[in-house]
């Protein structure tokens, strides 16, 4: 016989999370919640899923940015106040049908499924779409995730939970702000001081604990990021947060129109199975103006061979990674589609990854950007970091390989390929070079 029970289940909401929780509980369906680390994000969101599921059967998706971190993350998450894991307590065993651990999925006995996702793969989710999603650690994730499900969710009348601490002045910084002037909205910042989750002493012991691990400069940005919720400091562990941090404040991100009398340079970063990037430039005396982004993924060498051509420029040369000569789009090399189609460029050499990084370190003070048109590759820009080892809690000298790597790696390539003018530079028409793809 199936047994009554009451959602949440022995949980109940504290002081500080009672803003949001009142909110969804009032029919609220948009939310951002910037809160410190350890404040509860995941578990509002668990229990009140548990809620909305129960009333509505449907599609329910807690995402991370990537799915390889939902396991760990959420779905073998214990609580180390009860000893029980998370999903556990959110989800009892009273409203489940069955739980597939291989897919981290849940099925509950009235229809309603929820299942944890990565934002790294959210255009190959398969089935009906959500009726709820949380987008947990927003700040890590793709941004365009949200371009994706939104429509579902406003046709379904459904509802989003956006929760993250922040990570510089990135995408969800942005996002915050906007929730912050929709009257539609609930958007809160918490940090450690204003929730008393920690006493004034673990939290000097916590920034001691940070400092010892790197140093104090990378530890005091770290304790800033995670329990003072602060926007100002550039992502930890980011290449160019720094760099793009100095472009804003000097109004280089802005309108960069293309200009006509300048040809056009393509950096490209080439993915059969993943994404290609392309950024399209201007040199202009010493400024080097990135007009233009493309990016895009599952599609053949005519697909980009067509994106260029739709567009007005004339066209330099491409440049290409030293990989060009063995990918493969349908049996050809890349390099040899490409050349079929008429389009021709320069093969890099294969130098290390650090050199490259350095490389565009030097390019990007010169660098301006189109706010618009560039909008995705500068996000890349800003989230490109280094990986974090939890087990030695510190990070490698080695990127993170994610949504942001392939606009940072096309960049990286166009810091190494760009050739300077030759001669003293001379507002000239510019013709198409005869081997030029036009």
């Amino acid at each position: 016989m199936p047994r009554e029970i009451i959602l949440p289940n022995n949980w109940q909401a504290r002081p500080y999370q009672l803003p949001l929780w009142n909110y969804l509980r009032d029919g609220g369906t948009r939310a951002v919640a910037v809160w410190h680390r350890r404040a509860g994000k995941d578990d509002v969101c668990l229990h009140w899923t548990a809620i909305s599921a129960m009333k509505r059967p449907g599609n329910y998706w807690h995402m991370l940015p990537e799915a390889s971190q939902a396991r760990k993350v959420v779905w073998d998450a214990v609580n180390p106040h009860t000893g029980r894991r998370r999903i556990d307590e959110a989800f009892p065993e009273a409203i489940c049908k069955r739980r597939l651990g291989n897919e981290m999925k849940i099925e509950f006995i009235n229809g309603a499924v929820w299942q944890l996702v990565g934002s790294d793969n959210y255009n190959s989710l398969v089935g009906s779409p959500p009726v709820g999603v949380v987008f947990s650690e927003w700040a890590l994730a793709d941004p365009t995730a949200w371009s994706f499900i939104r429509p579902a969710l406003r046709e379904n009348n459904g509802w989003a939970l956006f929760i993250f601490t922040p990570r510089g002045r990135n995408h969800a910084a942005a996002f915050f702000e906007n929730a912050q002037k929709d009257p539609e909205w609930f958007a809160e910042r918490l940090t450690a001081e204003e929730t008393g989750v920690f006493t004034k002493k673990q939290l000097d012991d916590e920034l001691k604990e940070f400092i010892r691990e790197s140093d104090e400069e990378t530890g005091t940005s770290r304790f800033r990021q995670e329990y003072m919720c602060d926007f100002s400091v550039a992502a930890v562990a980011s290449y160019y947060g720094n760099l793009m941090g100095r472009a804003d404040d000097e109004k280089r991100i802005t309108s960069v129109p293309w200009d006509p009398k300048h040809p056009v340079w393509t950096a490209w970063d080439i993915g059969k199975t993943d994404s290609t990037a392309i950024w399209f430039a201007q040199q202009v005396g010493r400024e080097v103006r990135l007009i233009d982004y493309y990016e895009s993924s599952g599609a053949g060498a005519e697909h980009y061979a067509k994106v260029l051509k739709e567009k007005p420029y004339a066209y330099a040369r491409c440049i290409w990674p030293h990989d060009v000569d063995n990918a493969q789009f349908t049996g050809d090399t890349i390099k040899g589609t490409f050349n079929s189609l008429g389009l021709w460029g320069d093969v890099l050499k294969n130098e290390s990854v650090e050199e490259g990084i350095q490389a565009a370190r030097n390019l990007l003070p010169r660098c301006w950007f189109d706010a618009e048109k560039c909008r995705r590759g500068i996000e890349c820009l800003r989230q490109y970091q280094r990986k974090y080892d939890d087990k030695l809690k510190n990070f490698q000298p080695v990127p993170l390989h994610n949504w942001a790597s392939h606009g940072a790696d096309a960049f990286r390539y166009l810091a190494k390929g760009l050739r300077e003018p030759e001669g003293p530079y001379k507002p000239l028409v510019y013709k198409t070079p005869k081997r030029a793809f036009v």
